[in-house]
């Protein structure tokens, strides 16, 4: 196989920009949104009891989106309280998953962790959800312990997962728990 010598009109960080998803923090939450990721949230937790509206009324929630085109296909919904955000959920469409749309949002909320200046953001994952364990892995998060019998629906373990960040740079630490 040969290759021609390299169009002088394309542009790496054009295509780079093109593959990520669009991704926003939402500010304040429009209707037709919110119905759509109540859907989304039926959808990746069917019979858990979880109110979009409910919980993007509270001052200290925070509410990332991720869209394929203009469609939201992931959401992530957390607390910012004080120097901590508690991530609260997680939810990518189903013909959405590995996509990269949760680690765009994921990547979001690092960096607004990051500028924000907050010490740690945490979260709780079934022990049985290997990918999502494994996706929070790949951004640096790590195990902080095991909450026996945590999940109510069927007594299933929660792993705490944390990342730990300077206060005074924004920048992930490696702390060792």
């Amino acid at each position: 196989m040969t290759t021609g010598p390299r169009d002088p009109a394309h542009d790496p960080k054009a295509d780079l920009e093109r593959a990520r998803p669009r991704t926003e923090l939402v500010v304040e939450a429009q209707e037709p949104l919110l119905e759509e990721l109540t859907r989304l949230a039926e959808e990746a937790f069917p019979g858990q009891p979880f109110s979009m509206r409910e919980e993007v009324a509270r001052p200290w929630t925070r509410l990332w989106v991720a869209y394929d085109d203009d469609r939201p296909v992931c959401f992530l919904v957390g607390w910012h309280v004080a120097d901590e955000l508690h991530i609260l959920n997680v939810a990518t469409a189903v013909r959405a998953k590995r996509r990269g749309f949760a680690s765009a949002v994921i990547e979001e909320i690092l960096a607004y962790a990051s500028e924000h200046r907050l010490r740690i953001v945490l979260l709780e994952v079934r022990a049985s959800n290997e990918p999502a364990i494994a996706l929070y892995r790949k951004h640096g998060f790590t195990v902080l312990g095991v909450r026996k019998a945590y999940y109510a629906d069927n007594d299933e373990d929660a792993v705490e997962m944390v990342v730990c960040l300077d206060p005074a740079t924004g920048q992930v630490q490696n702390v060792p728990f």
